[in-house]
């Protein structure tokens, strides 16, 4: 009985209406990703180490401010990678929706359950293979 069941959830695909929901969510946060790196490239990559400190008097910079607004900018630019990665997944997110593959654990072949999808949209592995993964 348990392997029919297997089977049957092999099977199971996303409807037509969940697939547009999903391509829907997709593209709002890709579109709100593109708005923040737009953002953090402004506020952070284009001012200089004494505009970000809010200095503009001629006096020398303390070590101490130069190092925190250092860490501050290295901060910003890994979290500006992190959000390129995520823009990468939710493209391959959409392609899979375009295969008609969106929806499958790249690891078991069983469907990620639409809670997870909802809360990852972007993600490749249900949530029992995601913490297997993370285990090793």
């Amino acid at each position: 009985m348990k392997r029919k069941t297997a089977t049957k959830r092999r099977t199971k695909v996303l409807t037509k209406r969940e697939l547009n929901y999903f391509r829907k969510l997709l593209l709002e946060k890709k579109m709100h990703l593109i708005d923040e790196l737009k953002h953090s490239r402004e506020e952070v990559l284009r001012k200089s180490p004494r505009d970000a400190a809010g200095d503009i008097s001629g006096y020398s910079i303390h070590m101490a401010d130069v190092a925190t607004d250092n860490y501050d900018r290295q901060f910003s630019l890994d979290i500006a990678t992190s959000e390129r990665e995520i823009l990468c997944e939710i493209g391959e997110a959409i392609q899979r929706i375009e295969n008609r593959t969106f929806g499958i654990c790249q690891a078991c072949k069983l469907p990620i359950s639409k809670t997870r999808l909802k809360a990852v949209p972007h993600t490749y592995f249900c949530l029992k293979c995601q913490r297997e993964k993370e285990k090793h």
